[in-house]
């Protein structure tokens, strides 16, 4: 990153950090890395306000010549192994424009401060087997898959949408 750039804990109760927040995530969302699908209308219009009533919810913002760039939604959660929180990167995105500029490290230094400010044991996130360049990112900065054992193979990420 340059000094064009900033990194900033959002504030969810700004009005133009919630407009970048969902621009930016229609956008992810509507690629095919997202899903391909733009955001709902509902998703658009009530997003900000129901992150805002989540007090484990983190949402990271990087500015790029003052233009929202690079976002990064985060969920803390807890190890009961460790007995400690852990910090899962729900999402992370980097706007089309302003890729290959190395604002997604800039979000998981970000990130990786509040999971320390906050004693957390871990980083989790997920990535799309197919995302070799984000995969490529993640291991450098030190992600690695979820083993407990390296003969029962790497944890598998299910859904269940209701």
């Amino acid at each position: 990153m340059n000094q064009m750039t900033k990194t900033i804990i959002a504030d969810l109760y700004s009005a133009d950090h919630g407009q970048d927040i969902v621009r930016l995530l229609d956008e992810y969302a509507s690629h095919p890395m997202g899903g391909g699908q733009p955001l709902a209308e509902y998703t658009k219009t009530n997003l900000i306000s129901e992150l805002a009533r989540l007090e484990q919810c983190v949402v990271i913002i990087t500015y790029a010549k003052n233009e929202a760039a690079a976002l990064a939604i985060c969920f803390e959660g807890f190890s009961t192994f460790a007995c400690r929180p852990i910090l899962n990167i729900h999402d992370l995105l980097v706007s089309r424009k302003f890729r290959g500029q190395g604002l997604a490290v800039g979000l998981l230094e970000k990130a990786e401060s509040v999971a320390l400010e906050r004693s957390c044991c871990k980083m989790t996130l997920e990535v799309l087997e197919g995302n070799h360049r984000a995969s490529k990112v993640y291991q450098e900065f030190g992600f690695c898959p979820y083993e407990l054992d390296p003969e029962l193979g790497s944890a598998v990420f299910y859904q269940k949408k209701l």
